[in-house]
C-alpha cells in the first residue's frame, strides 16, 4: 500500500510539474478578449483596463477589453460559453457571480466557468455621507426605530436581499434603493437620493477625507479603512459578503492557459510600480491572489452557501 502510495504521490508530482512547465511556455494563440462585466468607468473597470495594459506592456500579449454587462456577471459567463477554452477569451466578474448570482438565478454550477485568479478583495462595508450624522449603523437603526425612512442604496441582488436581512433581523423595514454599480450607489448618497448604501471599496477615497463615514463592514473580517467598524454579525447577520474580483474563462478552459494567465496577472500586480496594483491598494484595500485549488474550493463554497440568503431574504 505505501508503494501505491509513493507512486501516487509521485505521479500527481509530475503531472503538476508538467502542467506548470506548459504554462511557462504557454502565449495566447492570438489576442485576448477581456469581456468585463461592470459599466465603464467604475473601480472594476478602470483595474480590469489597468491590468489589461500592464498584461500587454509586459508580455507582449494583444488584449481587446469590452463591457459585457447584466444579471451580475452571468451575461459574461454566458458570453464566455461560446468563445475558444485556449485562454483567447476571459472575464472581469466577482466570486458572487459565479456563488449567489448563479444559485438565485438557477443557471448551473460553478463549473460553468474557470476561475483563473483574484485580484481584489472588496471592502464592501455600509457607508453614509458623514453629513447625515451617523456614527454606525446602530445609530442609523435607531432613527429608523424612532420613524425616520431610511433609504439603502444597493447594487446587486445579493446585497439587496442582505440589506433586507440587516433590516430583518433588527425590527426596522428599509426602503431599498437597486441601482447599476457602486458608482451610482456613491451618486445617489452624494445626490441625498439615499441614505446609507453599500461601497466595495469605491468609498474609499471619501472616506479618508472625511466626506463618507464607513458605518459597518460585511466582510466577515475588518475594513482596512475603518477596522472599528462594527460588523454585521453584531446585528444578528449571519451572512458576511467576502465577495472577490475574478478573471475567468470558459468551463473547461485549458490549465496551462489558466495557469500562464494567473501567473502573468500576479507578476504584473506585484511588481514595482504597477499603477493597477497601486491603484487596487487604494480603491479596494490591497492585492489579493487567489488561484488553483484554492480559488476553486472559494467559488464552490460561495455557491453552497448562497442558500442560507436566498432563504432568509424569502421570510
Amino acid at each position: 500500500m505505501k508503494r501505491i502510495l509513493r507512486n501516487t504521490f509521485a505521479a500527481l508530482g509530475m503531472a503538476a510539474m508538467a502542467t506548470s512547465a506548459m504554462a511557462a511556455d504557454w502565449t495566447p494563440p492570438g489576442p485576448i478578449k477581456l469581456m468585463i462585466a461592470f459599466a465603464a468607468g467604475g473601480g472594476a473597470d478602470t483595474q480590469a483596463r489597468m491590468i489589461a495594459e500592464e498584461l500587454e506592456a509586459a508580455k507582449g500579449w494583444k488584449i481587446i477589453p469590452e463591457q459585457v454587462t447584466g444579471k451580475g456577471g452571468l451575461n459574461a459567463v454566458k458570453a464566455l460559453q461560446g468563445e475558444a477554452k485556449d485562454g483567447t477569451a476571459i472575464a472581469m466578474i466577482v466570486t458572487e457571480t459565479l456563488g449567489y448570482n448563479l444559485a438565485a438565478a438557477n443557471a448551473g454550477d460553478p463549473s460553468i466557468a474557470t476561475g483563473i485568479t483574484t485580484t481584489a478583495g472588496s471592502q464592501m462595508a455600509v457607508v453614509a455621507l458623514a453629513s447625515k450624522g451617523y456614527k454606525t449603523l446602530s445609530d442609523v437603526i435607531a432613527a429608523a426605530k424612532g420613524g425616520e425612512k431610511i433609504r439603502f442604496g444597493t447594487m446587486s441582488p445579493s446585497l439587496a436581499d442582505l440589506a433586507y436581512v440587516i433590516g430583518k433581523e433588527n425590527g426596522v423595514e428599509f426602503n431599498i434603493i437597486s441601482v447599476r454599480g457602486g458608482k451610482a450607489v456613491m451618486n445617489g448618497l452624494n445626490a441625498g437620493d439615499m441614505d446609507i448604501g453599500f461601497g466595495a471599496g469605491i468609498q474609499a477615497k471619501a472616506v479618508k477625507a472625511g466626506d463618507m463615514v464607513e458605518l459597518a463592514s460585511a466582510k466577515s473580517g475588518p475594513l482596512a479603512g475603518t477596522p472599528d467598524a462594527p460588523n454585521l454579525s453584531e446585528f444578528g447577520v449571519k451572512f458576511p459578503n467576502d465577495t472577490m474580483f475574478m478573471i475567468a474563462g470558459p468551463g473547461g478552459m485549458d490549465p496551462a492557459a489558466r495557469d500562464a494567465i494567473a501567473a502573468a496577472i500576479a507578476e504584473v500586480l506585484n511588481a514595482d510600480g504597477s499603477k493597477a496594483g497601486g491603484f487596487i491598494n487604494k480603491a479596494f484595500g490591497g492585492v489579493d491572489l487567489r488561484s488553483g485549488a484554492e480559488l476553486d474550493a472559494f467559488i464552490q463554497d460561495a455557491y453552497n452557501s448562497a442558500g442560507g440568503l436566498l432563504e432568509a431574504s424569502a421570510q
